[in-house]
């Protein structure tokens, strides 16, 4: 009974680690939503299927915790960011690194061009934004309006034409992507004329519009359009302004809805998503998560309405709740509990049909359908995975990833030789032996080819900055814990990582149950005595 006590307590101690270390941070949804992306606390991204909601894959991408992610437009390819400022290249179907580029300056953001898969926007800490090229491995550093105020956010358009960025001081800069020439900007104010920081901007999926969050706590939707329109130091209206007056919200995470009619925004004290209606501006939903835990990040499905939410480094999954309709079934519908033998009424099949035209009159019409050819061959794309200036879908768009069984010694013939074989004897034998190790002394795996690293040179950047989910910089007392493997393993070593105050923990279980067990060994001992 002790042995079996201790076993038990030993597996819920390696549950409980591997629900601690496995922690998500940040998700994203691939350009259809078959697919979503989760960086997590240890360095691993877990790519999850949607459809069968199981693991499809899992990347050991980084030492330290991925801090941000995006997919590539035909999802063959996926960009991650952890917080040792280094931004890596992924191929999804092989899970290999394609390359890396290690910046001065930790990473708050980064996101792959909506059309060209060769660039990706990066937003270090305390520097202008970066857009880099992934052939050549150039880069090039985004103009900004003030050189003193570095706190900038960045994000591409809906077609990745235009790029807008955002300061402290609340001035938004549209810089054309190819030239990063300035095409327009404008200053976003509060009542009382004063500026208000910029802390993220999000792009509508379909249309031209997009959100501001900022400090303000206030979210304000513009038109693209008419941002072009005003030009250089413009004066545009929003078309909503969205906040929770009542309690007066901060907002942490904010994205629309996959057609755009819908915004959500994750609150920064709680576990709580507000969803308004973009047109009218109303609030129509608000969803409350566990009490206590704080949002890391939200994101909506691209298609259906569903939102994937992080928090405590659990992925929240909200969809509607299927309402049943019994409307659409005839009123004399009788619901059955177990199955019951149809009786056929004598007269069923026999009343005749009042509204049936004559044969005479429809022959034509019956000749003309039957001459109809029915195409069954071709595949209409599907609307919704379209844009609305593409007419057909991407060939080479990976959906899914296909899943292969691993068998660690096949067997070449399962079901034994055949009978006219075991006349042949022990020549044939040796000579399939020795054919066999050529097989295999052929066949090895090849040797990956390792990742080029790219060092980015930013001038006047601190290279001291420690990452928002670390803590603060020069706080040697944070209670924050150690996140991600150690150096050594380059995430090769799969064993879990443990935290010292979490070891600490497990001792102390494991040595009170160690205590326990003495204690009724001794117990039976001296009982065993007494007899």
């Amino acid at each position: 009974l002790s042995m079996q006590l201790l076993s038990s307590c030993i597996c819920l101690l390696w549950q409980l680690l591997d629900g601690y270390i496995n922690m998500a941070l940040t998700c994203t949804f691939n350009r259809w939503g078959t697919l979503l992306a989760v960086g997590c606390n240890d360095g691993r991204i877990v790519i999850w299927d949607f459809l069968t909601r199981g693991i499809a894959k899992i990347i050991s991408a980084h030492i330290h915790p991925v801090c941000s992610l995006c997919w590539s437009r035909d999802g063959h390819k996926l960009v991650s960011a952890s917080t040792d400022n280094i931004v890596s290249q992924w191929d999804v179907l092989t899970g290999d690194c394609d390359q890396r580029f290690r910046f001065p300056s930790p990473i708050l953001k980064l996101q792959c061009h909506p059309r060209d898969m060769d660039k990706v926007l990066v937003c270090p800490m305390k520097s202008a934004p970066v857009l880099l090229t992934l052939s050549d491995s150039k880069h090039v550093v985004l103009p900004v309006d003030d050189d003193s105020d570095l706190n900038v956010v960045a994000a591409f358009d809906r077609r990745g034409e235009y790029i807008y960025t955002g300061n402290a001081k609340g001035k938004i800069l549209v810089l054309k992507t190819n030239t990063q020439e300035l095409v327009a900007s404008f200053r976003v104010t509060t009542g009382t004329s004063n500026t208000t920081a910029i802390k993220s901007i999000e792009f509508a999926r379909k249309g031209s519009c997009f959100l501001i969050n900022t400090a303000d706590r206030i979210i304000r939707v513009y038109d693209g359009r008419e941002i072009l329109t005003c030009g250089k130091d413009g004066e545009p209206e929003p078309m909503q302004k969205l906040q929770d007056l009542v309690n007066r919200t901060p907002w942490k995470r904010c994205c629309f809805s996959g057609d755009g009619e819908y915004i959500v925004a994750g609150s920064a004290r709680q576990h709580a998503l507000y969803i308004w209606e973009k047109s009218i501006g109303n609030l129509v939903k608000i969803l409350h998560g566990t009490r206590g835990e704080l949002l890391l990040d939200v994101a909506w499905h691209p298609v259906r309405p569903i939102i994937a939410s992080i928090s405590s480094g659990v992925v929240s999954i909200w969809a509607q709740n299927q309402v049943e309709n019994w409307s659409a079934f005839a009123p004399d519908f009788k619901e059955l509990d177990e199955n019951v033998e149809y009786e056929e009424r004598e007269s069923e099949f026999d009343i005749e049909d009042e509204d049936k035209s004559e044969p005479e009159q429809t022959g034509a019409n019956e000749d003309l359908a039957e001459d109809e050819e029915v195409d069954v061959t071709s595949v209409d794309p599907i609307v919704a995975f379209c844009s609305s200036d593409e007419e057909l879908e991407d060939s080479r768009a990976l959906l899914y990833l296909p899943i292969a069984p691993e068998v660690e010694d096949p067997e070449e013939n399962p079901y034994g030789p055949p009978p006219d074989a075991q006349t042949q004897g022990g020549a044939n034998e040796e000579a399939a032996a020795g054919d066999k190790k050529q097989k295999q002394s052929g066949t090895e795996a090849p040797v990956k080819k390792k990742a080029r690293t790219t060092t980015i040179e930013l001038q006047g950047v601190p290279s001291d900055e420690v990452h928002p989910l670390l803590g603060v910089k020069g706080d040697s007392k944070s209670k924050k814990k150690t996140a991600g493997r150690p150096k050594g393993s380059k995430g090769k070593d799969k064993e879990f990582v443990r935290s010292k105050s979490f070891r600490d923990r497990q001792l102390m279980l494991l040595t009170s149950v160690l205590k326990s067990t003495l204690k009724m060994k001794n117990k039976e001992i001296q009982h065993v005595h007494i007899e």
